[in-house]
């Protein structure tokens, strides 16, 4: 193929048909295929630069080409396409083939896609035979060549290193670049250039292989994934550049809702360019024509999966049901399936399997948190996605879930790492009028300064407990607040702790709530009441009749009605959002017999019938209503008291849920006392 066959292809559109493949991608301009192309045909003395009969050819001349990769060629080489990433398809241009051969990819990246491999399938990059290295070398020339081989750039140079790909001609060393720093043969995988060309001659002739939906399942089966994330596995990874990321004819054919297909990507995110071209370079089969067959991605997410494991072990399989519970959390931190894994293997997950050494070290930005590994970072998302969630996954699966029954194990394990000495965390700031500098907060906190791994650039204060660090100067000369680190294994009943926590009194307490409620009595009886087996398999801790029946037959005859209204009515005073969907799946109720209860308290003057936004529901209690816009929720204002909800200041809730004070059956009960003490909802 010549050149200028690729030129209708060669535009913008390359890098949201790589994206998740490449890196760099603000760096890929118009005239890449073009570029990639070139490279292969210097490679095996098919293409000279341009006035190549006046230049010395043998060493090549090292001069540097014109900037801007896709203006056509240097002036002794072929040009840099991208950053030069596209070096990595050589012997995983597998990973393309797939995105270019399934359903889901979109008709413009497609053909783009396929530009590629058929351009692919002429070049020495494709050819099994061909003696290939890649490596780092020192040097600013940009190509070399002579009867041994040749050697080309395929990256901009970074302090005088650059990637190069070289290939072998002749029985001798190839002539060099430069300093050669690392260098490896090319891996070889599927993609010869017999497989490369049926490929594309049957896409084009018979349109992309069908979709398999079989194939997500056993995918998800076979690896743990959320059922987002491997339907986005055989699509080929598709990368999350905006968002939604997806168009709606691709979520048609991967069945996905938007906010499931963000999940998906979310749980993928931690997966490099080069770790998804080696998850997906080998999955095709030698015969493409299989991708046709019926159950045709069958054998796809077989190998996919093989390789996931191999990589990346297994999780445990949570139900389909759990999972799109979790994704309507729509958790910012971690991905649905990465939540449930937390409590399904809580030991396995990044930032938990391991006790953490945190120090504090010096940033442009002030003093941060850090450790070895990062794992810190993984560890708060962890903490702040999990611990607020801890009263959902009590209250809101049923007994005999997976990553319900988790809940126990994962709470004794966070207890665990809390107790490791070595752990810092983020307390916040001072709260107003507390000091504004180290040297005011000296009295009460001690002189002695921190002494981590790191000096710091700031003054500050260490009692053992508590780290204070100045703020940093502003260009202006104002001065941030001081930042405030504890050690959670220290923090406790004593003078230190409670100094501590009236430093940090009112918002912006990070990491301390959550410790404080973590090593607290509530959260001790709600893991007590989950591994205690304290309902039976199915059931919810959010249908009284289960989690609390004497209370209920206690209601059912002080009000004179029969258990379900008396059920019902609990859920309403007590529940923050006991919607119609959300009572009929905690009480295994038929819409009939959901009515009938309701009915009853209408009956009675017990609630009221009305529409109101976001309510989900048609009965509520008397009183006053208060609205909230997503994602928080709507409800009674007596109701938002007895669980402490405070609104905001335009009097709306605009506050996520506080943690709870008391269990299930205990609130129950605690909202039923104030009915009877006559301070009920009027």
């Amino acid at each position: 193929m010549t050149t200028g066959a690729w030129t209708a292809m060669d535009d913008r559109g390359v890098v949201p048909a790589l994206g998740g493949l490449i890196d760099g991608t603000g760096m890929w301009r118009p005239g890449a295929l073009a570029c990639i192309e070139r490279n292969g045909r210097f490679l095996t003395g098919t293409w000279d630069p341009p006035g190549a009969e006046d230049q010395d050819q043998d060493q090549g001349r090292g001069q540097a080409q014109g900037r801007g990769q896709g203006r056509g060629e240097g002036e002794d080489g072929p040009g840099i396409a991208g950053e030069g990433s596209w070096v990595r398809f050589i012997g995983r241009i597998g990973a393309v083939a797939l995105r270019a051969a399934v359903a889901s990819t979109r008709p413009e990246r497609r053909e783009r896609l396929l530009a590629l491999l058929e351009m692919w399938a002429e070049s020495p990059f494709a050819d099994p035979a061909a003696r290939l290295r890649t490596g780092i070398v020192v040097t600013e020339r940009l190509a070399v060549r002579d009867a041994r081989g040749a050697a080309v750039s395929v990256g901009w140079g970074r302090e005088g290193r650059r990637r190069f790909v070289e290939l072998r001609t002749g029985d001798a060393e190839p002539p060099r670049l430069g300093e050669i720093e690392e260098v490896a043969d090319v891996p070889r995988g599927w993609g010869s250039p017999e497989q490369l060309r049926r490929l594309v001659a049957l896409v084009r002739e018979r349109g992309p292989a069908p979709w398999g939906r079989e194939a997500v399942a056993l995918l998800r089966e076979r690896t743990g994934m959320g059922r987002p994330a491997a339907s986005l596995a055989l699509a080929g990874f598709l990368q999350r550049m905006y968002v939604p990321f997806l168009d709606a004819d691709e979520r048609a054919t991967l069945r996905l809702k938007v906010a499931e297909a963000e999940d998906g990507a979310s749980e993928l995110a931690r997966l490099t360019a080069l770790e998804r071209l080696e998850l997906l370079a080998d999955v095709l089969p030698e015969d493409p024509a299989e991708l046709w067959e019926p159950d045709g991605m069958r054998g796809v997410a077989e190998r996919l999966a093989e390789a996931w494991q191999a990589r990346r072990g297994r999780r445990a399989v949570v139900p389909e049901r759990t999972l799109k519970a979790v994704v309507e959390l729509q958790l910012l931190r971690l991905s649905a399936a990465e939540f449930c894994a937390a409590f399904t293997h809580p030991a396995a997950e990044p930032g938990l399997s391991a006790p953490l050494d945190t120090w504090i070290k010096q940033s442009e930005h002030g003093p941060l948190l850090t450790d070895a590994r990062w794992d810190i970072m993984r560890f708060e998302d962890r903490l702040h996605s999990i611990v607020p969630h801890l009263a959902w996954v009590y209250a809101e699966l049923p007994a005999g879930d997976p990553v319900r029954e988790g809940l126990p194990g994962l709470v004794r394990l966070l207890l665990e790492r809390l107790d490791h000495p070595g752990l810092l965390l983020r307390a916040g700031h001072p709260a107003a009028g507390s000091g504004r500098t180290v040297a005011e907060l000296q009295e009460r906190f001690g002189f002695r300064p921190y002494a981590g791994p790191e000096r710091l650039d700031v003054a500050s204060i260490d009692d053992g407990l508590t780290v204070i660090t100045d703020g940093t100067v502003g260009r202006r000369g104002d001065r941030s607040p001081p930042r405030v680190h504890f050690r959670p294994a220290f923090y406790g009943d004593d003078e230190r702790s409670r100094a501590l926590a009236a430093l940090t009194s009112g918002f912006g307490r990070e990491d301390l709530p959550l410790v404080e409620w973590l090593r607290g009595p509530v959260c001790a009886r709600i893991a007590e009441r989950v591994e205690g087996a304290s309902l039976p398999v199915g059931a919810y801790e959010s249908n009284p009749a289960a989690s609390a029946p004497d209370l209920v037959a206690r209601v059912a005859g002080a009000l004179g009605l029969d258990e379900d209204a008396a059920a019902l009515h609990l859920q309403l005073l007590a529940l923050p959002a006991p919607t119609d969907r959300n009572v009929r799946t905690w009480n295994g109720w038929q819409t009939a017999r959901h009515q009938k209860a309701a009915a009853a308290l209408v009956e009675r003057g017990l609630v009221i019938e009305d529409k109101r936004p976001r309510a989900g529901r048609q009965v509520f209690l008397p009183g006053e209503w208060i609205h909230a816009k997503k994602p928080y929720q709507p409800m009674e204002a007596w109701k938002a008291e007895l669980i402490g909800l405070r609104r905001s200041y335009n009097r709306r809730l605009e506050n996520p849920l506080p943690l709870p004070t008391r269990t299930l059956p205990e609130l129950f009960a605690h909202a039923w006392s104030l009915v009877e003490k006559g301070e009920g909802p009027v």
